[in-house]
């Protein structure tokens, strides 16, 4: 009995130590709470970039021309990009980008301030920040490994994903003040302000990681290339980037949920954000459990994939609000878990030079194709069923785990 009793509470020991293994490091500590200020920051001037666009447009067409300028740069340009990520610094190169990000960030600021803002203003300069993110997404899931080497990635990846749960919360809701009471210029000068922190970070850190691996000599269109060939012959690498363009779906909630409440749960503007609520909340203990579990395998993703095309299919059929909140909250916790799970398992079973690509691909896979598929289930949720443009992201995840079976099946 007194072993028996012992087991659970020696596993919950070491689900704990294993969330805490990442921040147990100075570094990571130190790039953590920076990276959660930005991401607040990032994603408060996106809802005041987002509502800059309705107000001068009065058309929520243009916030999908809008995505495809923030996220076309990562489907087109992605490959050269993590050949950039692992032929450089990481934390040089993270120097760059987010200075650039401060910059613009500033740029929207001031235009904001001086009554400059047009809609071509907006667009040229989410099409910037696309072309700095293509860089600086892959470049900083990479620099996760060089700080805390491979045996605490899954604990960096599931506390990453903490922070952003987090900061979906935090950033909407600081603009949501700073536009009632201030306007968007402050929105975008706190974001400016935002990246202090990730900055600071950066010129404190010496990671052991971080310096550029010399492989053979090749110019950028072919070491993207060779990029494409590793993904391409690493049969769990071609089987989990159809996965992640699936899983990228979800996050054109934003776009399908809306029908679904109106249409189909029949609510308002409260519906909508309650629903939003519950997949947030949901998505918190997702991270957790993706920090605590032990290394990723190929078949914990396969699982976690099936999850959460269940979780998706049965909200869609919801028949009412209060079902399609718990819905909502399965859908939160099944798919951050499953995506900081694959993402962690691609990090670690690809070669480390490869590493910059293979994320890169990742990004290209989950946001770049976005304003392509984004447009396509808005389109049926709008004009064809609110509950089948909301259950296709369910959908498209099942058929690509489905069809990703056999390739990740050796890696077992």
């Amino acid at each position: 009995m007194t072993t028996t009793a012992a087991e659970p509470a020696s596993a919950t020991r070491r689900a704990l130590s294993r969330m805490g293994n990442a921040l147990q490091g100075r570094d990571f500590r130190i790039w953590f709470y920076g990276q959660l200020t930005s991401a607040s920051g990032g994603l408060a001037q996106g809802v005041a970039m987002s509502w800059m666009i309705l107000e001068l447009t009065h058309n929520a067409v243009w916030l999908t021309v809008q995505t495809a300028c923030a996220w076309g740069p990562t489907l087109l340009l992605g490959p050269w990009a993590g050949a950039l990520v692992d032929r450089s610094d990481r934390r040089r190169l993270l120097m760059v980008t987010q200075s650039l990000m401060m910059a613009v960030s500033v740029l929207l600021a001031l235009i904001a301030a001086f009554g400059g803002i047009r809609l071509w203003v907006l667009l040229v300069l989410a099409t910037c920040t696309g072309l700095i993110t293509t860089v600086d997404s892959p470049a900083r899931q990479v620099f996760v490994v060089d700080l805390v080497g491979s045996g605490a990635v899954a604990s960096a990846v599931g506390l990453w994903e903490v922070a952003l749960n987090a900061s979906r919360v935090i950033g909407p809701s600081i603009a949501g003040a700073l536009l009632a009471t201030s306007g968007p210029a402050f929105c975008f000068a706190f974001n400016a302000l935002a990246y202090t922190a990730p900055m600071i970070a950066l010129i404190k850190l010496r990671p052991a990681g971080g310096a550029p691996r010399r492989g053979p000599a090749g110019g950028p269109k072919a070491k993207a290339r060779e990029g494409l060939s590793y993904a391409w012959r690493s049969p769990l690498v071609r089987g989990l980037l159809p996965m992640s363009a699936a899983s990228g779906l979800i996050f054109a909630m934003g776009l399908t949920l809306p029908p679904l409440v109106s249409y189909a749960l029949h609510r308002g503007g409260g519906g909508y954000g309650l629903l939003m609520a519950a997949f947030g909340v949901g998505g918190l203990p997702g991270a957790l459990l993706a920090a605590a579990a032990p290394e990723p395998t190929p078949r914990r993703v396969r699982t976690l994939a099936l999850a959460t095309s269940v979780a998706i299919l049965a909200t869609a059929l919801s028949p009412n609000i209060y079902v399609a909140v718990v819905g909502l909250a399965a859908v939160g916790l099944t798919s951050i878990w499953f995506i900081a799970t694959a993402n962690t398992l691609a990090q670690l079973r690809s070669a480390p030079e490869m590493r910059g690509r293979v994320m890169s691909l990742w990004g290209s896979a989950m946001t770049g194709t976005l304003p392509i598929t984004g447009l396509a289930v808005t389109f049926v949720a709008q004009h064809v069923d609110a509950r089948i443009g909301f259950s296709l992201s369910g959908a498209a995840l099942l058929l690509a785990t489905l069809a990703a079976w056999r390739a990740l099946r050796p890696a077992d």
